[in-house]
């Protein structure tokens, strides 16, 4: 009767470290590739909630120089009816989306329901395509 027990205890025991030791080998695919990638598909992009809620853009414009860079100029605008002050960066790219050159972080001050127009110009004539950033100023 012991022995009987001791077998079946030693044949569970075994059964649960083969099935607990199924190993999958090689890479994994990313998951969610699409998910919150809005730099890489739209020119205008709200880093936070909050300026979510209070910051629109009413236009950008694109200008190619005579020297080839990239020049361009967004229109801003305050959707709160107070004063509020948010840091705007525009990230240019070459034409794969890979991000080439960025200017600094710069601080607007927007006046109640104003609109601001805030100019970037790129560093070399390699820039396609760009990004403007606008995230909360603390």
């Amino acid at each position: 009767m012991k022995r009987t027990l001791c077998l079946v205890l030693a044949g569970i025991a075994a059964g649960g470290i083969f099935v607990g030791c199924t190993t999958t080998e090689g890479a994994y695919m990313p998951q969610n590739t699409t998910k919150y990638d809005y730099e890489n598909s739209s020119n205008f992009v709200l880093m936070d909630a909050g300026v979510q809620q209070s910051v629109t853009s009413s236009g950008i414009q694109e200008t190619r120089l005579p020297d080839g860079k990239l020049q361009v100029a967004a229109n801003i605008r305050n959707r709160e009816t107070r004063r509020i002050q948010v840091q705007v960066q525009c990230e240019f790219k070459d034409a794969q989306g890979f991000a080439i050159d960025s200017t600094p972080w710069n601080t607007l001050i927007l006046t109640e329901n104003g609109q601001e127009t805030v100019s970037f110009t790129s560093m070399n004539n390699q820039a396609q395509r760009y990004t403007v950033r606008v995230r909360e100023a603390h």
